[in-house]
């Protein structure tokens, strides 16, 4: 039986990767802080990942075959040398440390390769800086002593028991007929990936010799505009999206905030674009992605069958649309 390590395994990415790993036989232990309830016959460590001191405690004397590190503490940010602290303690005999990282290493910019420049340590965003700091960490352990170390770059993530605010905020809106606000002309490019086909690469890379020391895009063959994503989100209901075009100003003038509410496009969504080539993915790893719609409707009957803590309100959107 493989032993397997998953830093975060109780939200979204990491649920779906704990239920695969259970699955095929694995024995897994999650690491994280929460009192959330674990498949049967998964072991868990409670140990907050920030703290390099409790978590090198927490590890030690344990061995791992492999260690999937795919948690970011949003409120305090993760840093590389947090990071660190669980790469340098999970034994001699680790065979693969995957790391999820994010699209978000490149900067800016469009259709990147694995090759790009990352972006640079003094970053102005915590996120981004903290993710390309990290990235260059694990892969000069990997140089200086072979640390087995691969890298993931998804964009977008989307898919069922997703913890964002994201595909449900647009379904909310389409099947009450309410209009959906599109920031300027709807033109920013949105890249995806279907949270499976993530899930997918992670298992991958970590029984494929050839991907230690890599870094891979993970992604949709292309990506979206705004517009297109709503429409693609409504269609997935058997909808229509009702547009309505404001002015990023404006939106911004009233209060509507990207990271935290009021939303008013999704949470995160109405960022500028970074997107990738994933063509070494499909050279190295034979990696296909999930066509967009039938993602999406999967992911829309996840949406219908869910509880709701409670029903959605609108008052910053209708106070939007009524300056208009």
């Amino acid at each position: 039986m493989r032993k397997v390590l998953v830093v975060g395994g109780t939200q979204f990415i990491g649920k779906e990767l704990v239920r695969r790993l259970v699955a095929r036989g694995d024995g897994v232990t999650i690491l994280h802080r929460g009192s959330s309830p674990l498949p049967e016959g998964v072991e868990e460590i409670r140990c907050d990942r920030n703290d390099g001191e409790a978590v090198r405690r927490a590890l030690r004397g344990r061995e791992f075959d492999f260690v999937f590190d795919n948690v970011y503490d949003w409120a305090r940010g993760t840093t590389a040398e947090q990071v660190a602290a669980a790469a340098g303690s999970c034994g001699p005999g680790i065979q693969r440390y995957v790391f999820l990282s994010s699209v978000a290493v490149y900067g800016e910019g469009e259709n990147h390769r694995e090759e790009d420049p990352l972006a640079p340590a003094d970053h102005q965003y915590p996120y981004i800086r903290n993710k390309a700091e990290t990235e260059r960490m694990l892969f000069r352990l990997h140089q200086e002593r072979g640390f087995p170390a691969v890298t993931l770059r998804p964009p977008y993530v989307y898919g069922p028991e997703n913890a964002f605010y994201r595909e449900a905020f647009f379904w909310d809106r389409i099947r009450r007929d309410r209009p959906v606000i599109i920031p300027e002309d709807g033109s920013r490019l949105m890249h995806f990936v279907y949270v499976r086909d993530l899930v997918w690469a992670m298992l991958r890379v970590a029984e494929t010799p050839a991907a230690v020391g890599q870094a891979y895009n993970i992604a949709n063959p292309a990506p979206l505009t705004q517009v297109e994503a709503v429409r693609a989100f409504a269609a997935a209901a058997g909808r229509e999206a009702r547009l309505v075009f404001v002015p990023r100003a404006k939106i911004q003038a009233a209060g509507g905030n990207v990271f935290e509410p009021p939303f008013y496009f999704g949470q995160y969504y109405d960022l500028p674009g970074i997107t990738e080539s994933i063509d070494k993915a499909r050279r190295d790893l034979g990696f296909e992605p999930t066509p967009f719609d039938k993602g999406l409707a999967e992911t829309y009957q996840w949406y219908l069958a869910r509880s709701r803590a409670e029903e959605p309100d609108f008052p910053f959107e209708d106070r939007l649309l009524e300056m208009r």
